[in-house]
């Protein structure tokens, strides 16, 4: 930031040099205090509750890519300092993954940040984060959080009298490390160090920051296979084809954000192992290049791979893991995906999934057990049972056993609960800062866990702990809804003198959401009353409302009300409760003892009539209005013979309507299965009925069938 020209008449302790990078300088100094590596400071959007990034210091911007413009509400630690006022502090990868598992995900590495935020009593201004090597202790020390906080706050009062003066905050180039030099160009201390590694049996290169190439040796060249003027300013996995990996590129990442040394042997083709050490400082890599030769008599003894999985998950992996997961729907649906995606990409063999109900263990869900009493033992266990699950679960720190030894030391129980695995992972799955449960990972060897698979594996969890939560809730949901639906519609249809009746209710399979279809049969003073309906919207109001309907329609019947009465009745009643939805209806007042029904219509799909010589006709009869409408609106009655062995079929529009097919033609479909089925049990009839619809098979809407087959009295 440029300070800009000023008044000589302003006071001193507001002045600051013409030029002078603010930002830059308060960042560099700051790190500098407190021995970090890297940082940066954000600044907040004028007018937009956003940060941007305005310098970063020590490594490139490429590696907070993702990070350059964040909400104020993302889940990442410079957005949590401004909106909490709070320096927020990450003291390794686990804690990483835990807490931001988003950012773990991309810089699974051995790192520590700090993030605070820039501001004064009344207002904030941006924030800025810092990070340090793996080597760093895991808690802050007070004086590096005094300085941190104190830079922060000198930061703010610039920042803020700069405002007042009106001075822009100006455009400030990022700071890298220093140009690796060894001294004037053409010295002789220069020449000579060139000609002494130019003599070395192995390959050396040099990597600036950005993972550019800016010196390589002969034999690093010779290694590569390719000369040095194709490599210097380059990266090597671009230059190289055999090199262009991501999993290259995140070495150099790695070392460069941990400050540790990272190795990885590639295989240049057709069957030389390279060997690649990098050396990392805080102004670039060194890179040591060595043939591979106990790798490659390894891979030439062992088996080709192709059919093993890879131990650790690629980036690309994880992107396509974390768009799968926000496809998945309920519970068992993530249990699936984690077995289909996760354990195989990890190498493990089998998978439960852990979560709690009123202080007791509730198995979710597994895979791989070839006996299901194995995991299920652990169902409705309470969570102050000494096991890795519940204290995974209980602490939300993720739990590594290499070995069954391993294991059984720390939880001796578990030898009488074998279950055939020789090492596992317990991961717990934090959302909203909450466990909401334990992915356990098991592994049929025993089998090591370095830190960077830790890292990736808790990472992982926090991915699968999102999509739990919104799994557990959406069942939680789709059984709250479709158990009021079920309260609300009939259990059982009551027996009438010269009436058998079936009916059939299935919800939509599209959403989780419930519906307003309903149906309802009466008895009513010696004849009975049948009712089907259909409130507009899928929610919880419409399943309220299709409640309301269905009693005051059994009310009007049992007064006596004629089906006009009861029609209009329910109209008005409609209108009255002020809602802004509307109902379709279609009430039947049927007297099987003179072989009549009459019948009343609201916008309803009209009834179908099996007479006993198997022929179907549509019953197009005249109505009035959807219910909810108009209140002056009138519903004339049709009466209609029904004969002994006639079949009346009631439907909502779930049964016929479907992209894409014209609603004549489905409707003439259904007639066609009612008159070749129609001599069928009529429970067997209703199956048939729903299961050769094509509109019910997609089910986009609830579907609801009520069958009516009048027939002779003694």
């Amino acid at each position: 930031m440029s300070d800009g020209q000023r008044s000589v008449q302003a006071p001193a302790a507001a002045r600051t040099r013409v030029g002078r990078p603010l930002l830059s300088l308060a960042l560099a100094s700051m790190m500098d205090e407190v021995h970090a590596h890297s940082g940066a400071v954000y600044l907040l959007a004028p007018g937009e509750p956003v940060l941007e990034m305005a310098v970063m210091a020590g490594l490139p911007r490429a590696f907070a890519a993702p990070w350059e413009r964040v909400g104020l509400s993302a889940p990442i630690p410079v957005a949590d300092a401004v909106r909490e006022r709070r320096l927020v502090w990450v003291g390794g990868e686990e804690q990483m993954a835990r807490s931001y598992p988003r950012i773990s995900v991309v810089l699974p590495y051995h790192f520590s940040l700090a993030a605070l935020p820039v501001a004064t009593e009344s207002k904030a201004y941006g924030a800025v984060f810092v990070t340090w090597p793996g080597a760093h202790p895991p808690e802050l020390s007070d004086r590096e959080r005094e300085h941190l906080t104190a830079a922060c706050g000198r930061l703010a009062l610039r920042l803020e009298r700069a405002v007042e003066d009106s001075r822009p905050v100006l455009q400030e180039p990022d700071l890298l490390g220093a140009p690796q030099v060894g001294g004037a160009a053409g010295s002789l201390g220069s020449v000579e160090a060139a000609r002494m590694v130019s003599r070395l049996p192995y390959g050396l290169c040099s990597l600036d920051l950005h993972g550019r190439v800016s010196f390589a040796n002969a034999a690093a060249a010779e290694l590569i296979g390719l000369p040095v003027s194709r490599l210097l300013g380059t990266q090597l996995w671009a230059s190289v084809p055999w090199l262009n990996d991501p999993v290259y590129e995140d070495r150099y990442r790695a070392a460069l954000l941990s400050q540790q040394t990272t190795s990885f042997v590639a295989l240049r083709p057709p069957g030389d192992w390279l060997s690649f050490r990098l050396y990392p400082s805080t102004s670039g890599l060194s890179v040591r290049v060595t043939r591979a030769r106990a790798v490659a008599e390894m891979h030439r003894a062992a088996p080709q791979p192709g059919n093993a999985p890879s131990r650790l998950v690629t980036i690309s992996q994880v992107l396509t893991l974390a768009g799968a997961l926000t496809e998945a729907a309920g519970v068992q649906d993530v249990v699936q995906l984690v077995a289909d995606e996760i354990a195989p990409a990890v190498g493990s063999r089998a998978l439960v999934m852990l979560g709690s109900r009123a202080g007791r263990l509730h198995v979710l869900g597994h895979r791989g057990y070839e006996d299901p009493q194995v995991v299920e033992r652990f169902n409705g266990l309470p969570l102050a049972e000494p096991t890795p699950g519940t204290h995974a679960l209980n602490t939300g720190v993720p739990a590594f056993f290499d070995s069954r030894e391993q294991l059984e030391r720390l939880y001796p129980s578990r030898h009488a609960t074998p279950d055939g695995f020789a090492a596992w992972a317990y991961l717990p799955l934090v959302a909203s800062g909450r466990p909401v449960g334990t992915c356990v990972l098991a592994y049929s060897e025993p089998h090591a866990f370095p830190a960077d698979e830790r890292a990736v594996l808790t990472s992982l969890g926090g991915l699968i702990a999102q999509a739990l939560e919104r799994a557990l809730l959406y069942d939680a949901k789709h059984q709250l809804a479709h158990g009021l639906q079920e309260a609300l519609l009939p259990h059982s249809l009551p027996p009438l003198p010269g009436l058998e009746a079936a009916s059939r209710y299935l919800p939509a399979t599209h959403g989780m959401e419930i519906g307003g279809d309903f149906y309802d049969l009466v008895p009513s003073q010696g004849v009975a009353a049948a009712v089907i309906g259909d409130v507009q919207g899928h929610n919880v109001t419409a399943a309220g409302l299709m409640g309301q309907i269905r009693t005051a329609v059994r009310a009007y019947t049992t007064v006596g009300q004629a089906p006009e009465e009861v029609m209009r009745s329910t109209n008005r009643l409609l209108i009255d409760l002020g809602t802004d939805l509307f109902a379709s209806c279609l009430y039947l007042r049927l007297d099987p003892a003179r072989g009549r029904a009459v019948m009343a219509r609201a916008g309803h799909p009209p009834p179908l009539l099996r007479r006993p010589d198997g022929r179907v006709r549509v019953l197009d009869l005249a109505g009035g209005p959807l219910l909810g409408i108009d209140d002056t609106a009138v519903y004339p009655t049709t009466e209609v013979d029904l004969a002994p062995g006639s079949v009346l079929a009631l439907y909502t529009d779930g049964l016929i309507e479907s992209p894409g097919m014209d609603i004549e033609d489905a409707l003439a479909g259904l007639g066609e299965r009612l008159a070749e089925a129609g001599e069928l049990p009529l429970d067997e009839l209703a199956d048939h009925l729903v299961r050769h619809s094509p509109a019910a098979r997609e089910r986009l809407d609830d579907v609801a069938l009520l069958l009516l087959r009048a027939r002779a009295q003694d």
